[in-house]
């Protein structure tokens, strides 16, 4: 586990991937309990990042502080960025926009193109940073935060990640390459502005190219 930042209100976190960002067994806030050495340590998730993500997580350390972050991120002040390795070849820049539907049953999201019950708009904006391989390494900055959200709209436009699993066929032998990459808050307690940032593991499939 490795802790990026912490102090008395917030903890910065690399999650890795397989690791349910939620508080229960086997959880992220458990791992960094254990980490902290006191399994009595309140911490709190205030966002998520999929089960497959890995990357920088923000943890919140007490009530107020996690009140006060679930404030920013409802209210949009809460920034978030991510690293994706895609098959295909993005534009150099552009924004998706979709209507998603989650399936419990199925556990996984769908483009549909009518409201209905249960559908959420989900935007995001992209910068492609390199092309190789076939692939396209890209640079999301997430406005909303849909499950599986970046994962469905890029595959929806016939780019799945490297990696993907669950929204394309055939699959590829190596975990999914998309990586939480910065995060950016306004500090709970002091009101400082705060960003961190972390690149991904120099491991494959991020070594392609």
């Amino acid at each position: 586990m490795e802790i990026i930042y912490i102090d008395e209100s917030v903890i910065v976190c690399v999650k890795p991937a397989g690791i349910l960002s939620t508080d229960e067994p086997g959880g992220l806030p458990e791992l960094v309990r254990r980490e902290l050495g006191d399994e009595k340590a309140d911490v709190r998730t205030v966002h998520r990042l999929d089960r497959a993500v890995s990357g920088l997580m923000l943890l919140a350390r007490g009530a107020k502080a996690a009140s006060e972050l679930s404030r920013q991120i409802r209210d949009g002040e809460f920034e978030k960025e991510y690293l994706a390795l895609v098959h295909g070849e993005t534009e150099d820049k552009a924004s998706l926009r979709d209507l998603l539907l989650r399936n419990k049953a199925r556990k996984m999201t769908f483009v549909v193109t009518e409201p209905e019950k249960g559908v959420q708009e989900a935007l995001l904006d992209y910068e492609t940073l390199e092309r190789y391989c076939g692939m396209s390494k890209v640079r999301i900055h997430l406005h909303t935060g849909r499950t599986h959200q970046i994962r469905v709209q890029f595959s929806s436009r016939g780019f799945p990640l490297v990696g993907e699993r669950k929204y394309c066929e055939p699959m590829d032998d190596c975990p999914l390459a998309l990586w939480s990459h910065m995060i950016g808050f306004t500090h709970p307690k002091t009101g400082e502005r705060m960003r961190f940032e972390k690149q991904p593991p120099e491991t494959y499939p991020w070594t392609v190219g």
